[in-house]
């Protein structure tokens, strides 16, 4: 399946020096405010905070410390962005302390590794024999994308092999779990994440069948019979359980995805779910799929975004909602889905070098993504109002 495109490829990261005194400032606070100060988050010694215990979660499952697991579903995530921020920060600072605190993690991180390749602490601690059974609402496959983010990151600033490994055997076993031959699961991820980051994965390993698994998750979701709904139907409950009328469409999972005209739903999981397309439309030339992102890329820029790159217009599955429905009293605009929107720009950029795109991540990344940390970098903000009583 290797690449058949003429599609651009960007420039490393590696490779530009950012030096003027607005963005410089911002990647000197990620580098000595945001990235210590979270670390002692996920430690659990910030005073006057709900704590975090996702290191601790990794400990208990790695046998190296007592406890029950604490936190949501997906506290796991919380440990692999932090990964993937120190990466990106030590490919262009060299910080031996920084990069021994990560090492330190990824470590314990092998450790919590099952011996079939399987890892997310949630499951091993607190319910070990319902892997899989809820890929619907418990994010087993986001984490999992995450940590392989993570583990490219890191591997790319340091050359460091050991968590690259860890997320190789993890992705071995998912793709062992899920497809179309029988006595796989015909599944796919409730939040998408992990497919653009099985593409990272491909890109730096080489290996195909990684990019075939991103592929499989994109065509298979929204087909009949809808694999969500056959997992509601097993657990006694309806797949629209929790979101209403908004349904599969939430999940973006309505109907197949090339099929997709309107951008549905969770606005955070649909940037992620167009941008997962948009890779495995770019690594395989798939020029059904290179359509079917346009006409949704036009219908999020045209009718349902905000002059500030804002988009989910309604708090109620922090969604989108309908054409031209952008009330400023009422607006959610995750900071999430701002940083998903600059994602899906920046891979349509690749299709088709035009500057409707990098307009595009110029006005989110000025309005909607610095918006959602303070100037101190230790307050964070999850929505982006733009009237308030």
């Amino acid at each position: 399946m290797k690449s058949k495109n003429h599609f651009k490829s960007p420039v490393s990261y590696k490779r530009v020096k950012i030096n003027d005194r607005f963005w410089g400032k911002y990647i000197d606070l990620i580098k000595n405010v945001v990235i210590p100060y979270q670390w002692d988050v996920l430690n659990n010694c910030v005073n006057d905070t709900e704590p975090s215990h996702a290191i601790k979660n990794f400990k208990i499952a790695a046998g190296l410390s007592q406890g029950e697991f604490y936190g949501y579903v997906f506290q796991d995530s919380d440990v692999a962005k932090w990964l993937e921020a120190a990466g990106f920060i030590l490919a262009i600072n060299q910080d031996p302390e920084l990069e021994g605190k990560a090492d330190e993690i990824i470590d314990i991180i092998a450790k919590a590794q099952q011996d079939d390749g399987y890892l997310n602490t949630y499951f091993t601690i607190k319910e070990p024999d319902k892997r899989w059974t809820n890929i619907r609402d418990c994010h087993e496959l986001y984490c999992a994308g995450h940590m392989i983010e993570a583990a490219v990151s890191y591997f790319e600033a340091t050359g460091k092999r050991k968590l690259l490994d860890v997320v190789c055997r993890f992705a071995d076993y998912i793709e062992a779990v899920f497809g179309v031959e029988p006595g796989k699961k015909r599944g796919y991820p409730g939040h998408p994440e992990i497919e653009l980051a099985l593409v990272k994965l491909y890109k730096i390993t080489d290996k195909e069948k990684y990019l075939a698994l991103a592929k499989y998750f994109i065509d298979e979701r929204g087909k009949d019979p809808n694999y969500f709904n056959k997992e509601a139907e097993a657990k006694g409950e309806k797949a629209d359980k929790i979101w209403g009328r908004l349904g599969l469409r939430y999940y973006q999972a309505h109907i197949p995805v090339r099929s997709q005209t309107t951008a549905e739903g969770h606005s955070v999981r649909a940037v992620y779910l167009y941008s997962g397309m948009a890779d495995v439309a770019i690594e395989t030339g798939d020029q059904t799929l290179i359509k079917a992102c346009k006409k949704l890329w036009r219908n999020i820029v045209s009718k349902r975004m905000y002059i500030t790159g804002g988009i989910g217009s309604t708090s109620c599955g922090e969604s989108f909602t309908f054409d031209y429905d952008l009330p400023n009293d009422t607006i959610y605009a995750e900071t999430c889905a701002s940083i998903g929107l600059v994602f899906f720009a920046h891979r349509m950029l690749r299709m088709d070098v035009n500057n409707t795109y990098s307009d595009i991540i110029e006005k989110a990344l000025y309005n909607s993504v610095i918006s959602g940390i303070s100037l101190d970098g230790k307050k964070f903000f999850y929505v982006n109002p733009l009237e308030v009583w």
